[in-house]
């Protein structure tokens, strides 16, 4: 395992960018568009079409696959939108934290291909109240290809002392949520950056997105639901993949094992054998997977506002309010 990153663009890729123009009349929005491409879709040109009649500030295009289209044509077509390649094998995460260094806008809408994407989808009258709020993450509603709608409201809590989470498909407006699933989701820029993006160390998507979802609550950020802004799956929901590995293990250490105390975060010595008894690795890698995270921890102390602990129980209680 490399070191923990401690900044949002810690890790470089080796990658290639083209075109992109920001757009800058009197209209335009205070908001950009990150999306992630993951197939040859015929439905991406009229994706470019669409996001482009919303006069976004920019638009920045990842491109999982250089051979899903021919980038020349592409380019010229739509010279406003700027294509990033990556040279080398690259998580969602990383690809994102890459794409937020390359927008000036303060706020971020991370899409995906595999989402319809309708003309309009964002105008200046709702782009401002999706802002007013100055809120770190805002989850649109999501529905699957035949309209229904996805669990997208995550809640933490505990059963026998072993934290979980509940989803639920019942979505009101401004209600919390722990995490956006699929990554999809309006990103207040500047907070995304101070919170550290997403940990390029952990490469499963369910893990990565996660651990970045509950440092951001740790660090006294908020991420809500939104009824404003819906999408629905063109093609079969993407199942998450929870399976138990090395990238949970990262994980765990570095939310669910911490404590909170006197106004910093830290992890005991002492808790290292209940780590060990339940991680599955060989002593000498579950050492040192616990001196890493124990020393990101105490790199980190003083950005954290609450432990796990705390979080679940002020969840808890405000929902019997």
């Amino acid at each position: 395992m490399n070191t923990i990153p401690l900044t949002f663009d810690e890790h470089q890729i080796n990658r290639r960018v083209i075109g992109g123009i920001e757009y800058k009349g009197p209209d335009a929005l205070n908001i950009s568009v990150i999306l992630l491409n993951t197939s040859a879709s015929h439905f991406k040109m009229h994706v470019f079409e669409n996001l482009i009649t919303c006069k976004f500030n920019s638009i920045v295009s990842i491109e999982s696959n250089s051979e899903n289209f021919s980038t020349d044509d592409i380019v010229k077509k739509f010279p406003s939108v700027k294509f990033i390649i990556p040279l080398e094998k690259a998580t969602d995460g990383e690809m994102i934290n890459l794409a937020m260094s390359e927008i000036k806008s303060d706020y971020v809408l991370v899409l995906r291909d595999s989402l319809y994407i309708p003309s309009g989808v964002i105008l200046k009258n709702l782009a401002e109240r999706l802002m007013q709020e100055n809120l770190y993450c805002l989850v649109p509603r999501l529905m699957d290809k035949n309209k229904n709608g996805l669990s997208t409201r995550f809640s933490p809590g505990a059963e026998k002392s072993h934290f979980i989470i509940d989803s639920s498909f019942l979505v009101t407006e401004n209600v919390k949520t722990l995490y956006p699933m699929d990554y999809i989701a309006l990103y207040n820029r500047k907070k995304f950056i101070q919170v550290g993006g997403f940990d390029y160390t952990i490469t499963s998507p369910y893990w990565q997105n996660l651990d970045f979802a509950l440092r951001s609550w740790l660090f006294g950020e908020e991420t809500k639901l939104t009824t404003l802004l819906q999408f629905s799956y063109i093609d079969d929901v993407p199942v998450e993949d929870k399976t138990i590995n090395m990238d949970y293990i990262r994980y765990y250490l570095k939310n669910e094992m911490l404590r909170f105390k006197n106004e910093r975060a830290y992890i005991r010595n002492s808790s290292f054998f209940k780590f060990y008894n339940r991680s599955s690795c060989g002593l000498f890698e579950a050492r040192r997977q616990f001196k890493l995270a124990k020393e990101w921890v105490e790199k980190n102390k003083y950005r954290f506002k609450m432990d796990l602990q705390t979080l679940v129980a002020g969840w808890s209680q405000e929902n019997e309010n």
